[in-house]
């Protein structure tokens, strides 16, 4: 009896020796474990992402995104890059030299008409900024009464389209105003006198701008004066990549990065400022106010219609000369 015991329970001596054996082997496999399941894990596909001017509250979704890992989760590594020169990014992703660029609807419109392979497959700001300010306490009460007066812009053609609109819808003729280029000094111009009006100003910026500056302005919507609605920021690539998976991943945590905004706005200007802290200040922080409801809240989506009647809209005031397919420069990528 003492024999079987013996034999059914090992001493301490090989208890220890067998648990002992069993942590090398653990100790000898946990390397290759390890190395294996970090070899099934897909490397992050990387995608470049040009901006349309340096950081500002209209990328917000971009920035939280990125900041609260919304990219990684979506399996990408995306590089934002503000562009020395504003007009270089479609140019540059028509030429295969990045993924994406931020861009703007009317642009594009006509960027596909010159013959670059564009084509939008998302919207970041999804309603006009674009608008046409005076002095509050001016002179300027209504567009009719621009009449003989001076307007500045700082870029032609589609500016000069959405006065010529506006003016035509107030019952004023083109060659009855003044066009004054005064560059980017927008707020400027019009603040010193040195024009009555100015058109191109972003609805949320220059209006705070002026506010702080201590000279309120008013501003004359395009929306509001014969111009259909469009989107003010979208996202191009080349017509190339018009099927790639990376574009609804990247549409997909931008997305979220919107959501975040609406559901926390100070949250999210609090992620902002810390990724660009030469953007905290009053202007910016009013600014980021004034954009939150007007990001996409379904950035892939694709209104055909309003598309449409835009490019119908820039033909008629002579930006392009034929309406193109819509197929040829906007989708809703992953359908």
């Amino acid at each position: 009896m003492s024999c079987l015991r013996q034999a059914a329970f090992p001493s301490r001596v090989s208890r220890g020796l067998v648990i002992a054996l069993v942590c090398a082997l653990v100790h000898t496999l946990a390397g290759p474990i390890a190395a294996a399941r970090a070899e099934d894990k897909p490397a992050l596909a990387k995608v470049s992402v040009l901006l349309d001017w340096f950081i500002n509250p209209d990328h917000g979704p971009l920035i939280v995104a990125q900041n609260l890992g919304y990219f990684k989760d979506a399996g990408l590594e995306v590089d934002l890059v503000a562009p020395a020169d504003p007009n270089d990014p479609p140019k540059l992703v028509a030429a295969g030299k990045a993924d994406i660029a931020v861009g703007y609807q009317p642009q594009l419109v006509m960027q596909v008409a010159q013959g670059l392979p564009l084509i939008r497959f998302g919207t970041l700001v999804a309603t006009p900024l674009n608008c046409l300010v005076v002095l509050k306490d001016g002179p300027i009460k209504s567009l009719a009464d621009l009449k003989g007066r001076k307007v500045g812009f700082s870029v032609g053609g589609f500016e000069d389209a959405l006065l010529g609109a506006m003016l035509d819808n107030a019952g004023v003729k083109a060659d009855e105003v003044t066009l004054v280029n005064v560059n980017f000094s927008l707020s400027p111009a019009v603040i010193s006198g040195q024009v009555d009006a100015v058109i191109g100003p972003f609805r949320n910026f220059e209006l705070n701008q002026m506010d702080l500056a201590g000279h309120p302005g008013t501003a004359f919507y395009p929306e509001e004066h014969g111009v259909p609605l469009y989107d003010e920021l979208v996202f191009v690539t080349n017509i190339a990549l018009k099927g790639d998976p990376r574009l609804v991943a990247f549409l997909d945590a931008v997305e979220r990065g919107t959501h975040y905004i609406v559901n926390h706005p100070e949250e999210a200007w609090a992620l902002f400022k810390a990724h660009s802290p030469d953007l905290d200040d009053e202007l910016n922080h009013r600014a980021w106010i004034d954009t939150v409801a007007r990001f996409s809240m379904t950035p892939g989506a694709l209104d055909e219609r309003r598309y449409a009647r835009f490019a119908g809209f820039l033909q008629s005031r002579g930006l392009i000369k034929t309406v193109p397919p819509l197929a040829s420069y906007a989708i809703e990528p992953g359908l």
